[in-house]
């Protein structure tokens, strides 16, 4: 960054001529995340309206084009870490939000699962200290006085109020138990998302459903990981009055579950009548709709 060139746009940014204005901020645009800090000592320091305005929008440009790169290359890079991809999601709206900061909180909730593991646990003794750890220790229940609320689905509201929707509760609890080697999957059914226990531990990231996927039990971490079994999606499926598919019954990746969460997202501020928070999440799911 030319610091020198920078400023010097950026002292133009309040010229009334509309050309003149859109060449500035498509050069400063350009400069990307690193021009945040002169821009924000900018806007401190002038008592201009219109100034102010424009470098609002420019600082929210900046920061939203580098979570789409980032975005990006996480989603091409084969979306490995599914924290990663809903830490992004997160920081569209925190632009200040880091990593590691979400990272340790959901390192706390393993660790104090890890305490109370013991070796030859069966599958339902593990579930049942996960929701003991998650959901009476951790405190975390599903928000539904205010479903719809957009803090339901930022991983970092979440992880801090400990209320959430059916996905991002499903996202803490599999993150947690994967990081334990628990195979406990995400599963997208509609209207709802729920996890798979499978019966051996499986590559996820590399993940193709197929007939002979087997699936022990089924967990509802939105009813404080409640376990049932294929019946009970057959029953929801026709109460729901929709066409039963496989994709209902086995695990999805990565990318399907940060889709998810956009499109969660997306319904929110379409709730909340916020058009532009709206276009933002569409833009970043047509970089996950691959």
């Amino acid at each position: 960054m030319d610091k020198k060139k920078v400023i010097s746009l950026i002292k133009l940014l309040d010229d009334p001529d509309s050309e003149i204005f859109d060449t500035i901020r498509k050069q400063l645009v350009e400069e990307g995340v690193e021009i945040v800090p002169e821009l924000e000592r900018t806007w401190e320091g002038s008592l201009s309206e219109l100034l102010q305005e424009r470098v609002e929008d420019l600082i929210h440009t900046v920061q939203l084009n580098d979570v789409k790169s980032q975005l990006r290359n996480w989603a091409n890079g084969g979306a490995s870490d599914l924290l990663e991809g809903v830490y992004l999601i997160a920081k569209s709206q925190f632009p200040d939000l880091r990593y590691e900061d979400v990272d340790k909180a959901i390192e706390n909730i393993k660790n104090d699962v890890w305490l109370e593991l013991a070796p030859n646990l069966t599958a339902l003794e593990k579930v049942k200290i996960l929701n003991h750890i998650i959901f009476e220790v951790h405190k975390f229940s599903g928000n539904i006085s205010n479903y719809y609320a957009p803090r339901n689905s930022y991983i970092n509201q979440v992880l801090d109020l400990r209320k959430g929707n059916p996905i991002s509760l499903s996202i803490v609890y599999t993150i947690v138990a994967q990081r334990l080697g628990i195979p406990i999957y995400g599963v997208n059914l509609p209207k709802n998302f729920i996890l798979a226990y499978k019966d051996e531990v499986s590559s996820i990231q590399v993940y193709e459903a197929d007939e002979n996927d087997s699936v022990l039990f089924y967990i509802n971490p939105f009813n404080r990981g409640a376990v049932f079994g294929r019946k009970e999606i057959d029953y929801y499926v026709k109460q729901q009055k929709i066409e039963p598919q496989k994709a209902f019954y086995v695990p999805c990746g990565n990318l399907e579950i940060v889709q998810r969460v956009i499109l969660n997202l997306i319904v929110s501020y379409e709730k909340h009548a916020d058009p532009e928070k709206v276009q933002d999440l569409q833009d970043l799911f047509k970089i996950v709709k691959m």
